[in-house]
């Protein structure tokens, strides 16, 4: 029941996915927490996780890693003069594994984030193996930035286990880019598109549930 969330980007609602889903499997009655073992910048998104898991996990559970600087991994922990440890995140995960039936996996940034020099946000999800949920912001660009990150996806021998467009932003009723995001993507992708998440909704859609049960 585990899953890796990616997004095509930053700032595309991957904690919002992942939040909503943890709430909507433990409704359901799955032990389901968060999990996101690298954050940059402040700690809101773990913040958030936990609360979705309702006291299940610890706040540096949910975030073993903890860089201060808002950029890339990799970047944050030259700024801050170490290495982020990639061994902690290993550990946490394997013991939250082991605990709980099922934890939500938020990547930090896209798929290709680094980590360090040579180690990236992909090679995390491939250690793991889990199948892989990436999230999409349903804007200008957001077709060429979905097959890139689901091709990426599937070269490196994951499953991708569907796409979720995500309104990041209430849409405008002329933006053409918005209006046919979802049925371009529909046709061009060979994993299923499990639907859009509307701006400020309170739940996902009913595919993206089904994914991960």
């Amino acid at each position: 029941m585990s899953i890796f969330i990616t997004g095509t980007d930053t700032a595309v609602g991957k904690t919002r996915v992942a939040a909503l889903l943890v709430r909507a499997l433990r409704a359901a009655g799955v032990d389901a927490v968060g999990f996101k073992p690298i954050c940059c910048g402040g700690r809101e998104d773990a913040e958030e996780l936990v609360a979705a898991s309702a006291g299940a996990v610890s706040l540096n559970d949910v975030n073993p890693v903890w860089l201060r600087p808002p950029v890339a991994p990799y970047t944050a922990a030259m700024i801050e003069g170490r290495v982020a440890d990639v061994a902690l995140v290993r550990e946490t995960f394997a013991r939250l594994r082991a605990k709980h039936a099922a934890v939500i996996l938020e990547s930090c940034g896209g798929w290709l984030v680094p980590v360090a020099r040579d180690f990236s946000m992909a090679d995390l999800a491939a250690e793991f193996a889990l199948p892989v949920l990436v999230v999409a912001a349903n804007r200008l660009g957001v077709i060429n930035h979905t097959l890139l990150t689901v091709a990426a996806i599937r070269a490196r021998g994951l499953e991708c286990a569907g796409v979720l467009l995500n309104q990041v932003q209430a849409p405008s009723p002329d933006d053409a880019a918005v209006l046919t995001n979802g049925a371009v993507l529909e046709e061009l992708l060979d994993v299923p598109l499990l639907g859009e998440v509307v701006f400020n909704a309170e739940a996902l859609p009913a595919k993206v549930i089904e994914a991960v049960l």
